[in-house]
């Protein structure tokens, strides 16, 4: 066996272990990370991997992105802090040019399938959680039986997940009928188990997958499609609603926390409205370039004082483009959103119609849910998208 082919044999492993772990273990993870950049510099091929990174004009945009968080410090105060932000980047400008210079076609449906396997079996013990089978661990409690990963983190990779399985289930060809049907029962008890945790942004991504879902079902009658999901969605709305006290219960308190925002600012709700007022203030002074990679809290201090808010401060407004708007301006926004623009464009002209589909799904996921949290600075999420990004977005020879 040649050394090219040793070395293949094992990236691919490691790929599949890495997307296996994503949703079960942060250190786990993080090992094979280390582990796939090893083996990255080790199977040598550097102008051939070069030329594929330079072709790609993702991969650029995220190397860019980053850039700009290192620029960002020359004029930030507080170097510690836009240190750690800078540390968090690292996944785009290390991960995904390596990802993507090792992935292959022909074992896409091997990375889809470990995904969904890990989320499985994440989904097998929050019900065991749930129906007390077994006792709380890790980050779970029997209100809110996430044990792996938090559910600001669980819900958002569940409801792509469960996308995966319902676009597998609906245009997999290739599945056989015990399958089909696998994957038909996995929808529906992921779909339970999306409202009987408490992740309301990946609630909301649920929602706008399954209608993207729907309209992917019918293409060509873009008006039936509408109509079902006017019929539908709410169906599946007011079932988990009338169903699920968790869900009835944070639905109810969000709504009640934003329309009575003055007498509920330190609610969950409330403090991301006080998050958004105050930081907008930042912004209009600093529309551009910013405050700086590190100033975000310091810049949020002082209006938080001026305004005499009832809600502390923070390193993060919980809103993905706040942040890179207060730290980065106009600048750094618009190069977060090129992520997406090239994601989007690339979908739309791919021959594959898995890529065509599902390379929507993931930029629409991530567009929804970064309105609540900054996803591509935690490390899960930021890893599920540079893992799928590494090879939908990818020309293949």
């Amino acid at each position: 066996m040649s050394r090219r082919l040793r070395f293949d044999k094992v990236e691919q492993f490691l790929l599949l272990a890495l997307i296996f772990l994503l949703p079960l273990s942060v250190s786990g993870a993080n090992v094979i990370i280390v582990l796939i950049l090893i083996s990255w510099l080790f199977s040598g091929s550097f102008k051939a991997k070069f030329g594929q990174i330079r072709n790609s004009k993702l991969v650029i945009a995220s190397i860019i992105f980053f850039s700009l968080h290192m620029i960002g410090l020359l004029w930030t105060d507080d170097l510690h802090w836009g240190g750690k932000i800078v540390k968090k980047m690292l996944d785009f400008v290390l991960l995904l040019p390596i990802l993507f210079t090792m992935v292959k076609k022909e074992y896409i449906k091997y990375y889809v399938s470990a995904f969904l396997l890990a989320m499985t079996f994440s989904e097998v013990f929050s019900y065991l959680i749930w129906f007390e089978i077994i006792a709380p661990f890790g980050h779970a409690t029997l209100t809110n039986p996430t044990p792996f990963v938090f559910h600001i983190i669980y819900n958002p990779l569940l409801a792509f997940a469960i996308y995966l399985l319902a676009y597998e289930t609906r245009f997999n060809q290739e599945l056989s009928k015990i399958r089909r049907y696998l994957f038909m029962f996995l929808v529906l008890t992921m779909s339970i188990n999306m409202f009987i945790t408490g992740g309301r942004a990946g609630q909301v991504a649920y929602f706008v997958l399954f209608m993207l879902f729907i309209f992917q079902c019918f293409r060509s009658q873009k008006v039936k499609a509408f109509v079902f999901s006017l019929f539908v969605i709410p169906m599946v709305f007011f079932t988990a609603y009338n169903t699920s006290d968790l869900f009835q219960n944070r639905a109810d308190m969000a709504v009640t926390n934003l329309l009575s925002y003055s007498d509920n600012k330190n609610t969950s709700v409330g403090q991301r409205v006080t998050y958004i007022l105050n930081s907008w203030e930042i912004i209009s002074e600093h529309p551009v370039l910013g405050v700086g990679t590190g100033d975000f809290t310091t810049e949020y201090t002082k209006v938080n004082e001026r305004n005499d808010s009832e809600v502390d401060s923070l390193h993060n407004p919980h809103n993905m483009y706040i942040l890179v708007l207060v730290q980065l301006g106009l600048v750094g926004l618009i190069s977060l959103l090129s992520l997406f623009y090239y994601q989007i464009t690339f979908s739309l002209t791919a021959s594959s119609q898995f890529v065509r589909d599902v390379g929507l799904a993931l930029p629409l996921l991530f567009l929804v849910v970064m309105w609540s949290e900054s996803y591509l600075l935690l490390h899960h999420t930021t890893v599920l998208f540079v893992f799928f990004s590494s090879f939908l977005y990818k020309k293949f020879e």
